[in-house]
């Protein structure tokens, strides 16, 4: 995670963005944040980046890149707004062990905002449409040879991350927001997930970034979920947290694009 000491809206460069130039509660914010990381903390171990003056979005680090084993592949940002941040990431991922490996300039990438492993199958789903590019996708297939990647197109502006309308729960659930695809990516998603483990997201909930959480073993920890959404996450054996992220929200984000996972273990190799 990385703290919101230098977070404000300057610029938009998704739907959700646009009026809120400016107008952030700048204390809430920072409140809102301790209180997720708080709550991590009682379930995981929490590093920090340190925040950089002038690169306001570096408070949502799962754009910083995407890491599995012992292999980091940075960010290169669609948005001109967010270029600096990458060299801080990369920086950051050599100084922290991990090999490094980096796409050509020309290629749109936002790591895991865009790359989610799931958690019961082989799957790496990977997005295109609005911020990663799909020529990424070989790179990763290559770089990640023992996941099958399933390209998954985005095609509604305001889920321009794959985290923003899927999220991959323990034991081979899958939190989605099926309208949030077009139809042969809806395909790909329900010929490899069962329905009894996929959870559909509705407007409502999808609106309020309940897909955008961050799931530890059987906890599930979101923005704000329905109480029927809370219900069918609780007959999937998981225990919801909400956390208040309205300040997040503003800016197109909330808990899970505010993380990064740093320990993705490789798949054990088939005996």
């Amino acid at each position: 995670m990385c703290p919101p000491d230098h977070f404000r809206v300057d610029y938009v460069i998704n739907p959700w963005m646009a009026g809120h130039e400016g107008g952030l509660d700048l204390a809430l914010a920072r409140e809102q944040w301790e209180g997720l990381r708080a709550l991590i903390a009682s379930f995981a171990e929490v590093v920090t980046l340190e925040a950089r003056p002038n690169l306001p979005d570096m408070v949502f680090t799962a754009n910083a890149g995407v890491v599995y084993g012992d292999i980091a592949v940075p960010s290169h940002f669609m948005p001109m707004e967010r270029r600096p941040e990458e060299t801080h990431y990369r920086e950051w991922f050599r100084a922290q062990g991990f090999d490094v490996r980096r796409l050509p300039d020309s290629v749109g990438f936002e790591g895991a905002g865009d790359c989610l492993l799931d958690r019961g199958g082989p799957w790496l789903w990977t997005g295109y449409g609005f911020r990663t590019e799909i020529e990424a996708h070989p790179y990763l297939a290559e770089w990640f040879p023992d996941r099958e990647l399933v390209s998954v197109r985005l095609t509604d502006a305001r889920f321009y991350h794959i985290d923003t309308c899927m999220c991959p729960l323990s034991g081979g659930y899958l939190l989605y927001h099926p309208p949030a695809f077009d139809y042969d990516s809806r395909v790909a998603i329900e010929t490899r997930v069962p329905p009894e483990r996929r959870i559909v997201v509705d407007t409502l909930d999808a609106g309020s970034f309940a897909c955008n959480a961050v799931n530890i073993d059987e906890h599930v920890i979101l923005n704000r979920a329905s109480p029927a959404l809370q219900q069918a996450l609780a007959a999937a054996g998981f225990v919801v947290h909400e956390v208040g992220l309205s300040e997040f929200l503003k800016a197109g984000g909330s808990a899970k694009c505010l993380t990064l996972r740093l320990s993705e273990p490789r798949a054990a190799p088939a005996s």
